[in-house]
């Protein structure tokens, strides 16, 4: 009888083992029904792939890219693109060659991006700050800043090392309104060309950035939308004492002889002039834009900047060689999700266009025509 009980007690528990695992299999079956009326298993168990997707749509820019793929090259000083196109290289990214002394565009690689609506300049926007701060005699070159509790900086050291908490108490000192009439001065907001359709104004804010307001807009351009072409105007009129041109690009026969330079304005900031050169000669020598240092060619004055935009890296630079007769103004923007893209790579970018250019005796045969263009390349 004992073994009779003992016999049954094993079948209930066994019975009511089944009975668990029936209910059990039950339950795991409706999320099944959802998944067949919906998506595959596989999605709905296995969320990596969701997340993949989401990075990808986020970080989605590449690093490396064709740049040239959709170019008309024939409008360009072929010297200069050939160079230029060199040292982009495989990067995703923009070079905007320029003549500083009358506004003509020699090349641009990668025209879509470079006629794109803009993205935040990041540090590059420091340079308009300086000017500023300068000519409303905020600062002179000496003057220190503190920048931290045992830390103070002149603007030479400030725009070496592109040091932000200098700039964003100029920012705030200045406030919203002057920054935002230096930036326009000098062109932001507006198109930098003349007759070249395909490009965009890009966009400065009609008030302060919500995020950082006018301090962040000062020391890496928040709010703001720059293009290629913009900062290669910028950098023409840091390099020519003032004068902003409007930037042509000749595409025809004609328009290479009729070439003539076409004043948009002229800025009263030639005396602060020097003291922003001097920041921006520093920067090649020892700070942020030493990558482009040529040891064997004319001295190169630069900005980098480097920041995140529209789910991006971005990864600037603006200079141009020899300060007495300033020939080529070149500006850079790299794209992508790598560490890779910031404005140091993008100074290298630029060293290695004025490196090519001096290997070719550019800039020794530079002597310019009515039209703009270098008799002593080939075109």
């Amino acid at each position: 009888m004992k073994r009779s009980s003992n016999l049954r007690q094993c079948m209930a528990a066994l019975l009511a083992l089944l009975l668990l695992e029936g209910s059990v299999s039950v339950a795991s079956a409706k999320p099944a029904a959802v998944r067949r009326s919906g998506a595959r298993t596989a999605s709905l168990s296995k969320p990596a792939p969701r997340k993949s997707a989401a990075r990808t749509s986020r970080y989605g820019i590449p690093t490396y890219a064709d740049s040239t793929r959709d170019d008309v090259p024939e409008f360009d000083d072929p010297v200069v693109r050939e160079a230029a196109v060199a040292a982009l290289g495989r990067f995703n990214g923009a070079v905007v060659a320029v003549d500083p002394n009358n506004g003509r565009v020699l090349s641009i690689v990668n025209q879509r991006l470079a006629f794109s609506g803009g993205f935040q300049p990041c540090s590059t926007f420091k340079t308009v700050v300086g000017v500023a701060a300068l000519e409303q005699g905020i600062i002179t070159r000496d003057t220190m800043v503190q920048v931290a509790r045992r830390r103070y900086l002149n603007l030479t050291e400030a725009l070496a090392h592109s040091n932000n908490q200098f700039f964003e108490a100029l920012g705030r000192q200045m406030g919203f309104d002057t920054v935002s009439h230096y930036g326009k001065l000098f062109g932001l907001g507006e198109p930098a060309g003349y007759n070249i359709f395909e490009e965009h104004p890009g966009l400065f804010p009609q008030k302060p950035p919500q995020y950082g307001g006018v301090a962040r807009m000062s020391s890496f351009g928040e709010g703001i939308q720059l293009t290629p072409l913009q900062l290669a105007s910028i950098g023409a009129t840091l390099a020519n004492g003032g004068t902003v041109y409007y930037l042509q690009y000749p595409r025809t026969d004609e328009e290479r002889r009729g070439f003539a330079p076409m004043v948009k304005r002229k800025l009263n900031i030639e005396a602060y002039l020097p003291d922003v050169r001097e920041g921006m000669l520093a920067a090649v020598l020892y700070g942020t834009g030493r990558s482009a240092f040529d040891p064997y060619g004319e001295q190169t004055l630069g900005k980098t900047g480097t920041c995140s935009d529209q789910g991006s890296r971005l990864g600037w630079f603006v200079s141009y060689a020899d300060q007495v007769r300033p020939r080529l103004v070149v500006a850079v923007l790299l794209r992508g999700r790598s560490h890779i893209v910031n404005g140091h790579t993008a100074a290298d970018v630029a060293g290695k266009v004025f490196t090519r250019l001096r290997e070719a005796n550019y800039f020794s045969q530079a002597v310019r025509g009515s039209d703009g263009a270098v008799s002593g390349s080939p075109h």
